[in-house]
């Protein structure tokens, strides 16, 4: 890594930072080969939890309430305005309108009390080749206070951000990665697909099998849940993140949706607050289709594997995923290059 190591004082703005980035996407015009040579990295140390917060993110996810533990998912929350300065800068390559999530690995190596003080670390990795476009690879990393110098980060994140774009005539090699988030196009994103009036969102398209889940048939059902539409609502003012996409139908509408759909970072937490996850844990997830507002879904789960989808026989899947004991992970996961 070759960039700038940034200490802030406090955590950034979305709100500007979502403008800015809006404002520079007409242009940024992404290409076969783009490159990111020199990205920053964006620290900020003494980070305290704000507790009501928190409590209101427990509730909307289903996670247990007033416990001294942060939920697993939670440090993507924290480091999420971090993500958005580096992606909505002028130098960073792709536009932050049509940014696509397309996955998330997290790693947790020890417990995080909700009390505790930590430094975050967040920053892009590089810039991957995808056959609908380039992928950005963002590391997010969580330090805890107190620990003995020199001590790695106790929870680890890296996601995949695509940007659609037009690509050479010769496919990426191996297997590529899954259906874009269209539940959380990148929170920050206002726009569903680069051309929206040419694909309607909710059309599945095909995925590399998830890792332990080739030739498997659908995982056993164990829950249906109905969403309610305030679901992107309440997700979005505990998160900070006020897609409008998620937020109402209206304002779903503008951007090629039929009715508001639910973040994808909820979609992952509320199928990990059901499945449980042991306190030393590598979860792995893959965004695959939206989930419409109000809606119903069904949590489904075997051995580490799970998954939400449709009800009924053949229901699409809108988020993959599954959850291993740090020791028994698969040995595909997607491992950050050392900064």
């Amino acid at each position: 890594m070759t960039g700038a190591v940034i200490t802030l004082s406090r955590p950034p703005s979305l709100g500007p930072l979502l403008a800015l980035g809006a404002l520079h996407s007409p242009f940024k015009r992404p290409r076969p080969g783009a490159e990111f040579p020199g990205g920053d990295r964006l620290v900020l140390p003494g980070l305290r939890v704000d507790l009501a917060r928190l409590a209101a993110y427990e509730r909307v996810c289903a996670f247990p309430t007033g416990e001294d533990s942060l939920p697993l998912t939670y440090p993507h929350v924290l480091g999420f305005p971090l993500a958005m300065r580096l992606m909505s800068g002028r130098d960073f390559p792709l536009p932050l309108l049509g940014l696509v999530h397309t996955s998330i690995e997290i790693t947790r190596r020890a417990a995080l009390p909700a009390t505790g003080t930590y430094e975050l670390a967040v920053h892009v990795d590089r810039l991957a080749p995808h056959r609908k476009g380039t992928e950005a690879v963002v590391v997010t990393e969580l330090r805890a206070d107190g620990r003995p110098a020199g001590a790695g980060p106790v929870w680890t994140s890296t996601s995949t951000y695509l940007a659609r774009h037009r690509t050479g005539p010769d496919p990426a090699e191996g297997c590529p990665t899954p259906t874009a988030d269209r539940t959380a196009p990148a929170p920050h994103r206002p726009t569903p697909d680069a051309a929206p009036t040419t694909r309607t969102p909710d059309v599945p398209e095909p995925a590399c099998p998830f890792p332990g889940r080739a030739g498997a048939g659908p995982l056993p059902v164990l829950d249906e849940w109905r969403l309610a539409g305030d679901v992107g609502r309440r997700y979005g003012s505990a998160s900070g993140d006020r897609n409008p996409i998620h937020l109402h139908a209206l304002t779903a509408r503008l951007f090629g949706f039929p009715r508001a759909i639910a973040h994808g970072m909820w979609t992952v937490a509320r199928c990990l607050a059901a499945h449980g996850v042991p306190p030393e844990v590598r979860v792995r997830a893959e965004f695959r289709a939206p989930v419409l507002l109000p809606g119903t879904v069904v949590f489904a789960a075997d051995g580490s594997r799970f998954e939400l989808r449709r009800p009924g026989e053949g229901g699409r899947v809108h988020v993959s995923g599954r959850v291993d004991a740090l020791g028994d992970a698969p040995s595909d996961a997607v491992t950050p290059r050392p900064v």
